[in-house]
Formats: structure tokens, C-alpha cells, sequence
């Protein structure tokens, strides 16, 4: 069983920067990436980045793409999300997953979910 836990959210200003971490916990032998997902209020949950827990590969959504830096430490077990320039629209609980499969944007082929961050950006 693995668990991701997720910490870091909290309310800022828009242009302001937010750093979200993931500390992965359990077995992680079987965990090939790990995906941000992002659910506003109303809205359906939506990839925001993932990496490849080995080598790296990274993928953004087009709207945080030049703002948003995913990463990771193996030797921590911990991914993490650098938001930089927030807007309003990021606002939302950010959730941090973990998949068996190379590469999805799907929620469906995330196996385990954090609990869920809180991100709020004001006008």
C-alpha cells in the first residue's frame, strides 16, 4: 500500500508563489508517476503535472506551463509542486497521486490519492 500526504496550501495574493510537497510513504516499488491534480470548486478533477518517479520525464498542463515546476527526491520519497505567479483560477484542492502506468492524465489510472491541499488565490 502506498500513501501520498500532501502539505503546503494556504491562501495568497495572485503573482504570489506556493510550494505543495508529497511525501510518498509504503511500498513505492510499483510506482511509475506521480500526478498533481487540481479540483476547483464545481469542477471535475484535472491533471495539473507529473513526473516519472524514475528519470524524471515531466508533464504540464498548458495553463500552468512557465509557471508551475514539478519535482521530486527519491532519496525523501517526496514529489513536489513550485507554484510561481498564482492566479485566481489556480485556486482550488490540489491532490497529489500515485500511478502504476508510465504516463496518464486521467485520475483513473492514479491508485493512490492524498487527502488533498487547499490552494486559495485572491484578486
Amino acid at each position: 500500500q502506498v500513501q501520498p500526504v500532501e502539505s503546503g496550501g494556504g491562501s495568497v495574493e495572485a503573482g504570489g508563489s506556493l510550494r505543495l510537497s508529497c511525501a510518498l510513504s509504503g511500498r513505492t516499488s510499483g510506482v511509475y508517476t506521480m500526478g498533481w491534480f487540481r479540483q476547483a470548486p464545481g469542477k471535475e478533477r484535472d491533471i495539473v503535472a507529473s513526473i516519472a518517479w524514475n528519470g524524471g520525464t515531466t508533464y504540464y498542463t498548458n495553463s500552468v506551463k512557465g509557471r508551475f515546476t514539478v519535482s521530486r527526491d527519491n532519496a525523501k520519497n517526496t514529489v513536489y509542486l513550485q507554484m510561481n505567479s498564482l492566479k485566481p483560477e489556480d485556486t482550488g484542492d490540489y491532490y497529489c497521486a500515485a500511478s502504476r502506468y508510465l504516463h496518464s492524465d486521467s485520475p483513473r489510472d492514479y491508485d493512490y490519492w492524498g487527502q488533498g491541499t487547499q490552494v486559495t488565490v485572491s484578486s
